[in-house]
């Protein structure tokens, strides 16, 4: 089988290589899953770095932090083979090797089934970014969001979880603010659901008062940094900002007062260790609320030749949507 695998020069500096791999080489895992479709995330742009971001423990490695595919053999009763399953997190693809190659052995309890309505293409479209999105959305309205009570802000919006972001909450009914530097953005974000873009130099200013006009129902962050603590000054009385990202830094240059004067919230979402049930109940809601001829829309297709450029891509702020990697091609 065809792998993409990161090793290790003399320097101790990985770069990617095409290889042809045997199950024999897989770790071990109680569930073998032949591989349909994978996606590029930011972390995986890390993975495929010379110095692996940080992330990769161990070489050689095969990055990829979520996939989708069929079962092909399992010793779970969970499981069973044909099933069709969707994999992210558990730190796959960063310490344990992932879905950037045809088959992937791994555990049970990392498996969710995919839901009906999906097909294993549109779950890589929506992937780890899209998956995220959706906790922080479900999260937004489990801390009292509700529709007609104003804008929901995405700041990030032309990113893989902003994209899809854009799209759910749109097709949800919720009234969409997007954030972008990018000046053809606005367009794409449109197409996406949104009613208002909403340019990053207007809100990556540094913090001038520590609270603004009300403006924001809730809002779904990508960026984290100053652009972060400026908008907890713009919330709503009682608004919650769902924390998914730090593509403008991780410092919080912020004032506790928007928590205590508007009993604004902040609310981190992760992804990588989600419990099962709620893995479950979140792909469940991307099944139902993410509306599939948008996602379609956002995808870019690649194969595993193309993964080195779009790492490199990515890291740049330069991967617009959702790249969508197809296993067998």
């Amino acid at each position: 089988m065809r792998a993409l695998i990161m090793e290790q020069d003399s320097e101790g500096l990985a770069a990617p290589h095409i290889r042809d791999i045997s199950e024999a080489d897989l770790p071990e895992g109680d569930v073998l899953v032949h591989v349909e479709y994978s996606t590029l995330n930011y972390k995986d742009g890390l993975c495929l770095s010379a110095k692996g971001g940080g992330l990769v423990r161990n070489y050689p490695h095969v990055p990829g932090i979520d996939f989708a595919g069929t079962v092909e053999a399992s010793d779970s009763p969970d499981f069973k083979p044909g099933d069709k399953v969707v994999l992210t997190g558990w730190r796959v693809g960063e310490v344990r090797w992932g879905g950037y190659a045809e088959k992937a052995r791994v555990k049970s309890e990392w498996l969710v089934p995919l839901p009906e309505g999906l097909t294993t293409r549109q779950a890589m479209a929506v992937g780890t970014a899209g998956f995220t999105a959706m906790l922080a959305i479900m999260a937004l309205e489990d801390h009292g969001l509700k529709h007609g009570t104003g804008p929901v802000l995405v700041t990030g919006a032309s990113g893989g979880v902003g994209s899809v972001a854009t799209a759910a909450l749109a097709n949800i009914g919720y009234e969409v603010a997007a954030v972008t530097g990018r000046p053809e953005g606005g367009d794409y974000l449109k197409s996406l659901g949104a009613t208002q873009i909403v340019a990053r130099e207007e809100i990556n200013e540094t913090v001038k008062r520590p609270l603004e006009s009300e403006t924001w129902a809730g809002c779904i962050d990508a960026v984290g940094g100053p652009m972060l603590a400026r908008v907890l000054g713009q919330m709503a009385y009682g608004g919650s900002v769902a924390a998914v990202g730090l593509a403008g830094g991780a410092a919080l240059p912020a004032t506790v007062i928007p928590f205590l004067l508007r009993g604004v919230n902040l609310l981190g979402i992760d992804s990588v260790m989600q419990p099962k049930e709620k893995r479950i109940r979140c792909w469940e809601r991307v099944a139902k609320d993410v509306p599939m001829d948008k996602l379609e829309a956002m995808i870019q297709p690649a194969t595993l030749e193309d993964l080195p450029d779009l790492g490199a891509a990515i890291l740049k702020g330069g991967v617009k949507g959702r790249v969508v990697v197809d296993l067998s091609a």
